[in-house]
């Protein structure tokens, strides 16, 4: 049944999206994980917030029995859909909520998370029409299906409200359908139409965050075991995956079976091993990049946007299709340390540069981040040259360190200047020590890198120098990951303090020559 009709056609019915069900049979009876247990009640409320907080004590008689307090909700499973006929293994008939399909998905990860992590959460059922779609009331959204759907527009709003203010949403195509696989991810871009949805790329933390996934044993639909990637798709909110889509079905192993139909990960020897390694990689990075999420839900006002520019600085940002604003607020707290910190004078303004026009010639640094992979068209690459050679200066990190944009940076630079390259800046390069308070001759990487790296100490930059004037400089390490104001748990970056003073140094620089 398309979730626009029943319960879900109301906005208030749908928030959260984990989506991870069981093959429906093309027949007249649904085949199913079996019938549903009878459910307990569970006391919820908009009340609860997330992390746990210390829960009221009431004191109890002597002869009162002690129970433990709840542990705190953290994924909410949609209910919808109608009373379906279905028939389980034995080939006993009963009838069934589609959205019941594997039934014990949500306590099976979380009971698995609980032995992992040693944190107790659990998993909640949601009826929409009551809920708030407030991630401090439920911090994952959860649904489960295979067939086509579509959302109405008020339900899109309502989401997209709730993503941006730091919810995760957690989606599960049930058997892999193909069929249900296009409608999410249309979906997903119909409320981002600016992003789109794109598969999460190797180096991504989600594949390291506690355990190291590579490739993993999957059941295909034509009943074949391979290794291969899990087919993990997201869009993000900032450098923070806020959409997490499992293309291949990952529910009925956390529900600790399997059966003959769709593509799932499943493994011969070890059963739901790595559909449960998957899941707790997946709590784990909701649960580190939550803070981060509600940190970003706060927009920086840029409270002299409009104004006329002047002779000031205004920071001029480069679009391109790499998802090129990961840390949109990072320039404000930039702004507000070179302010306190030097006599620069600079716009509290933010303006993206779109490179197919003559944009760029109204100021005199550019800058360019980015997470994922892109690509400059003639037109854009002769901009970019041209405004290099004719004295502008582009400043670039790829945020969190992140390779796609790493490779395709230095690919598209050599499109701009064939004959040059990157080289790495000697310690004594005036880029150092353009504030005036001294080489910065040391940083503190963020614990990710340091830990990667633990002989790195020294600040790293590269540039390219086109008729003896240097036109850019580039950081493989991000640098406005530290300008955000708040910990990037998985980022490759510099921590906040020396990521300020390396960009105070860089505008001092980029303005001084």
């Amino acid at each position: 049944m398309p979730l626009t009709t029943s319960i879900l056609r109301n906005p208030a019915r749908i928030t959260a999206l984990v989506l991870i069900g069981c093959f429906a049979a093309g027949s007249a009876l649904a085949v199913s994980c079996g019938p549903a247990p009878k459910a307990k009640p569970h006391r919820w409320t908009g009340g609860e917030s997330f992390p746990p907080l210390p829960l009221p004590a009431t004191p109890l008689r002597r002869s009162e029995k002690k129970r433990p307090p709840s542990p705190p909700a953290l994924i909410g499973k949609i209910q919808y859909g109608k009373m379906v006929l279905g028939v389980d293994e034995s080939g006993k008939k009963y009838r069934f909520r589609k959205w019941t399909h594997a039934v014990g998905d949500m306590s099976g990860l979380l009971r698995q998370t609980r032995r992992a992590l040693g944190m107790r959460y659990r998993g909640v059922e949601i009826n929409l029409a009551s809920f708030s779609f407030s991630p401090k009331e439920m911090p994952i959204l959860y649904l489960t299906g295979r067939e086509r759907f579509e959302f109405d527009p008020k339900l899109r709003a309502k989401l997209r409200v709730y993503l941006q203010d730091g919810g995760t949403l957690l989606a599960n195509a049930s058997s892999g359908s193909e069929e249900y696989q296009k409608a999410f991810i249309s979906e997903i871009n119909r409320i981002f139409p600016r992003k789109k949805m794109r598969l999460l790329e190797e180096d991504h933390p989600l594949f390291s965050c506690y355990y190291r996934i590579t490739n993993v044993e999957q059941r295909t639909a034509k009943g074949r075991f391979v290794k291969a990637p899990p087919m993990l798709w997201g869009i993000n909110i900032g450098a923070r995956s806020a959409v997490i889509f499992a293309a291949h079905d990952v529910a009925c192993a956390w529900d600790n079976h399997t059966h003959d139909q769709g593509w799932r990960v499943w493994s011969q020897k070890h059963g739901p091993r790595d559909a449960y390694r998957i899941g707790i990689n997946i709590v784990t990075y909701v649960l580190a990049e939550h803070k981060l999420g509600r940190h970003l839900a706060s927009s920086k006002v840029y409270f002299e946007q409009g104004q006329p520019a002047g002779d000031s600085l205004v920071f001029a940002q480069v679009m391109h299709g790499g998802d090129w604003d990961p840390t949109p607020g990072g320039a404000m707290n930039l702004f507000k340390y070179s302010a306190a910190n030097s006599t620069l004078g600079v716009k509290f303004r933010k303006q993206p540069v779109d490179l197919a026009k003559a944009e760029a010639f109204n100021h005199p640094i550019l800058y360019m981040t980015g997470l994922h992979a892109f690509e400059l068209n003639a037109r854009e690459a002769a901009t970019l040259r041209g405004y290099l050679r004719g004295g502008g200066l582009l400043l670039a990190d790829a945020c969190s360190g992140r390779k796609a944009f790493d490779t395709a940076f230095r690919r598209e630079m050599k499109k701009v200047f064939p004959r040059a390259k990157l080289e790495e800046l000697p310690p004594d390069s005036p880029v150092y020590s353009a504030a005036g308070t001294g080489p910065l001759k040391t940083v503190i990487y963020s614990p990710m890198l340091r830990k990667n790296k633990p002989g790195l100490t020294a600040p790293s930059l590269e540039g390219i120098t086109v008729g003896g004037k240097l036109v850019v400089i580039y950081s493989r390490y991000g640098i406005g990951d530290g300008w955000q104001g708040e910990h990037c748990p998985y980022a490759l970056c510099y921590e906040q303090r020396d990521a300020l003073k390396l960009g105070l140094n860089l505008l001092i620089y980029a303005m001084s020559h």
